[in-house]
């Protein structure tokens, strides 16, 4: 039988408030406390509080506050920059290219919910995996749905609502996102 975990990564329908995932985001939240009371502190002082947090991290620099559910959940390879007040939601993995810059208030939501509100009341939830390729840039405000891949080289215009899979080497914005034009 699959832990509530097990489920949550597996994109099926979770319980969040089971035990083993209660621990894990009470301890994200308590590694966001003390990596958001850096904001002045040393890179080396934010790196490590990074460390322990998320799953996988070389060379990044994320901006306080930074908010996430679990940290554990999320891979960010070389060079991954994070402007202020950015949040990923992740409860399914969140793989992160090289090189991958993200404006002020960029937000990543691997989460969601059934649409149907008889499901949806009952409480479980559901996620899905997120991809950012290499040498992205997403502008200030956008938002990455569930389950998009945007491909390598690819600028995200400000704002935008990224609700589908972005080709590699283009230009995208909207809402919804769409491809503006090649890159």
């Amino acid at each position: 039988m699959k832990t509530e975990l097990q489920k949550m990564l597996d994109g099926e329908l979770y319980e969040a408030w089971d035990e083993e995932l209660v621990t894990m985001r009470t301890r994200a939240r308590s590694l966001l406390e003390q990596y958001n009371r850096l904001m002045a502190g040393s890179a080396e002082e934010k790196t490590l509080v990074l460390r322990q947090l998320l799953g996988k991290c070389s060379t990044i620099d994320i901006q306080p506050p930074f908010f996430c559910d679990y940290g554990s959940n999320i891979e960010a390879g070389e060079n991954f920059f994070m402007n202020f007040n950015g949040v990923i939601l992740d409860c399914a993995k969140v793989t992160i290219g090289n090189n991958v810059q993200c404006g002020p208030l960029v937000q990543i939501y691997t989460a969601y919910h059934p649409l149907i509100a008889e499901e949806r009341i009952k409480g479980p939830e559901l996620a899905s995996p997120i991809t950012i390729g290499d040498n992205v840039w997403i502008g200030g405000g956008a938002i990455i749905c569930p389950g998009v891949t945007i491909g390598r080289n690819t600028t995200i215009g400000a704002g935008s609502i990224v609700t589908k899979d972005i080709p590699e080497n283009v230009f995208a914005a909207g809402n919804p996102c769409r491809v503006i034009r090649e890159l």
